[in-house]
């Protein structure tokens, strides 16, 4: 039996259900794909951290 994903935000032990992919073109490949996982409270936040910087690939449901 697997562990749950938790999510990736700090201090937070939920249950994580979206991957949010992204990529630093500074410092990355552009084939590399880095993934943050979030709980249904923290998708948005993480994912507009990563969007603001240009780093955002797209948030898939795990």
């Amino acid at each position: 039996m697997s562990e749950p994903v938790v999510c990736s935000a700090k201090g937070c032990q939920a249950t994580a259900v979206y991957a949010v992919v992204w990529n630093n073109p500074k410092i990355h490949t552009p084939e590399r794909e880095k993934i943050w996982t979030a709980c249904e409270e923290h998708r948005r936040s993480l994912s507009d951290f990563l969007d603001v910087r240009g780093f955002l690939r797209r948030v898939d449901r795990l």
